[in-house]
Parts: structure tokens; C-alpha cells; sequence
């Protein structure tokens, strides 16, 4: 599959792969590893990981003009382990978010710690990933924020997840879609 995947990247002729899931990003810029012992594989691989960017990192590397319209929120954001950990993007993702007005960005204790959605981790070992879950949301709560940014699809679930079980209408949203407030006609 990641042959497969390489070649039809290769039929294009990118000068970027823009990723907006964290885990599917990591995967991606690992290519390489997996074909360490095949020289001409390993070649394309690192070839293709090397366009691989997560949105926050392509938006940070190009350069935006300005937020169209103020969004007036008050956020945290929750490093997704497979962008902080595995991709080590952690400046971006606050850049892009202090760039817009009227956003306030409260930085949560332990942003790094994992919320225990980890791939299927939530699914294979539910009690340790309610343990991290119920651990990251109190450090959460604790700033005040409306809504939690991350960047990860399953980070996000996780959290909604445990949002819900507390009764709590606190918003969970990607980076992006706060981008798209700001940046929206």
C-alpha cells in the first residue's frame, strides 16, 4: 500500500502533501523507515515523506496575509502526540491561532500528555485512556477556554468523548476550522 501510495503521489508531480490529521501526517513522513533495507524504495520514500506537511506547517513555511474578521474566543490547544511527539510541530498550530484577532490562547498544563486516544489505544486499554482523558480535560477546563483546538480527528473524538460524558457544551475544534472563521468570506 505504501508503494502503491508513493507512486500515485509520484504521477503528480507535488511540490507538497498537505496533511490536516496529525497521526496520518506521522505515517506519512515515516515512509522512509519502512524501506530501510530497499535502496530504491527507501530513495522514493524519503523523496515523498519530504513534501509531506502538516497544514500548520505549510501555513507557517508560506506565509498568510492577514485574518479577514476577528474571532472572538477564548482556546486552548491540545498537542496531538502524533504532531508534538512524532512530527515535533509545536510552534505552528499557536502561531496560527495568536495570529487572529480577538482569539485568546491560554496555554493548558501538560498540552503534550497524551488525552489516551493514541490510534485505537481508547479502544484496546479503555480504562488507562479514561484515566489520560479525565486528566487532560481537567488541565483543559482549568484555563477557561470555549473551545479546545487540536489538530487530530481522533484526539478530537476523544475529547468530545469525555466533554459529553461530563455534560459540558464546550466546543472541540480543529485548527483549521478556527482558520476558517477567521479566514472565511
Amino acid at each position: 500500500m505504501m508503494k502503491a501510495n508513493i507512486q500515485a503521489f509520484e504521477r503528480l508531480d507535488l511540490d507538497y502533501i498537505i496533511v490536516n490529521s496529525a497521526g496520518c501526517g506521522a505515517t506519512l513522513k515515516e515512509y522512509p523507515h519502512f524501506f530501510k533495507d530497499d535502496p530504491g524504495w527507501h530513495e522514493r520514500a524519503k523523496h515523498f515523506s519530504s513534501l509531506v506537511r502538516d497544514v500548520s506547517e505549510f501555513l507557517s513555511e508560506v506565509g498568510m496575509s492577514g485574518p479577514n474578521r476577528a474571532v472572538p474566543v477564548r482556546v486552548t490547544y491540545q498537542d496531538p502526540c502524533h504532531l508534538a511527539h512524532a512530527q515535533k510541530v509545536y510552534r505552528q498550530p499557536r502561531e496560527l491561532l495568536a495570529s487572529i484577532p480577538g482569539v485568546e490562547l491560554v496555554e493548558m498544563q501538560e498540552s503534550k500528555l497524551c488525552c489516551g486516544s493514541a490510534g485505537i489505544y481508547n479502544i484496546t486499554n479503555p480504562e488507562i485512556s479514561n484515566q489520560l482523558l479525565e486528566r487532560k480535560l481537567e488541565h483543559a477546563l482549568a484555563t477557561g477556554a470555549e473551545v479546545i483546538v487540536s489538530a487530530n480527528p481522533g484526539c478530537m473524538l476523544q475529547l468530545q468523548k469525555g466533554l459529553r460524558h461530563r455534560g459540558l457544551d464546550i466546543q472541540v475544534k480543529h485548527l483549521v476550522q478556527i482558520l476558517d472563521q477567521a479566514y472565511g468570506d
